[in-house]
């Protein structure tokens, strides 16, 4: 039973590493335009396909198949900002919430269209092999996973901390209007900040492949990563990383001791919880607006 908890916590933390990827996501736009984007999910999806694409269907060598796909997102990210998301720049935040909505549904159905409503095996160029630890025998996937996920929260980190784009697009998210003044190109960041978030996801994508396979319903499980955002503290990065990853151990550990189907529904038990007990997250904190 010991060796069986501790291989659900592993998994969990895999699953839990994705929820984190796609958290950024969320969390990135959100900090620069003050939009929660629920299509973050269905632009998961729509990453993992665009890999299929390269890959499996036209053949591309893995690391160029890679680079293409993080090309192709992130020109998607772009097209997404300019041409639904900053014609509406002023309306309500109701407004702009409900579009990604329908954003989020239109790339889900474009999907089916182009690549048709059945689920595909793809590996994302990842081996299933076990890896043991002495009794204990581990996927392979799953370390690639934590791996993937580390380099990218470095390479994130490195960008926003070292780079004139990261340092950018760090400042305009703080203030936009102290951005503006200093000189920053306030629209062209919040167009970078949407490529970014769609390369994000795409790789969240790549890497879920291997274990729910590829179909154009898997942004639903993207979308847990919003209860991992809430439960991190929306706003905050390293709040996003911890979010993800314990919403993903706590969901492969009530897959063993709570009833079947509550592990697909519990990421957003922890949400209902959190909304009632601290709603700011773990690093959030509480805001008061005088009205």
């Amino acid at each position: 039973m010991e060796l069986q908890v501790l291989q659900q916590i592993f998994s969990g933390i895999a699953i839990g590493s994705i929820y984190a990827l796609v958290a950024v996501g969320f969390i990135l736009i959100y900090k620069a335009t003050d939009v929660i984007s629920f299509a973050q999910g269905d632009i998961m999806m729509f990453g993992a396909f665009v890999a299929y694409t390269f890959l499996t269907i036209l053949h591309v060598p893995f690391l160029l198949a890679i680079l293409l796909t993080l090309a192709v997102m992130a020109v998607f990210g772009i097209v997404i900002e300019r041409g639904v998301l900053r014609p509406l720049v002023g309306e309500s935040v109701l407004s702009m919430l409900m579009v990604t909505v329908g954003v989020g549904m239109v790339i889900r159905n474009v999907a089916g269209m182009i690549w048709g409503y059945d689920t595909y095996q793809f590996s994302g160029g990842i081996s299933d092999v076990p890896v043991r630890f002495g009794e204990l025998a581990l996927s392979s996937v799953n370390l690639w996973i934590i791996g993937v996920t580390i380099a990218m929260i470095a390479v994130l980190y490195y960008f926003f901390n070292k780079t004139k784009m990261g340092i950018s697009m760090e400042a305009a998210s703080q203030n936009q209007l102290a951005a503006y003044l200093m000189g920053i190109g306030v629209k062209r960041v919040f167009s970078n900040i949407w490529a970014l978030s769609a390369i994000v996801a795409a790789v969240g994508g790549i890497l879920l492949a291997p274990i729910h396979f590829v179909n154009y319903n898997m942004g639903f499980i993207g979308l847990k990563a919003f209860p991992a955002a809430v439960l991190g503290g929306f706003g905050s990065i390293p709040g996003a990383i911890v979010g993800g990853i314990i919403i993903g151990v706590s969901e492969s550990l009530a897959g063993i001791f709570l009833p079947a189907g509550f592990k697909d529904i519990f990421a957003y038990i922890i949400l209902i919880f959190v909304l009632l007990i601290r709603p700011q997250g773990i690093f959030g904190i509480a805001e008061r607006k005088r009205v």
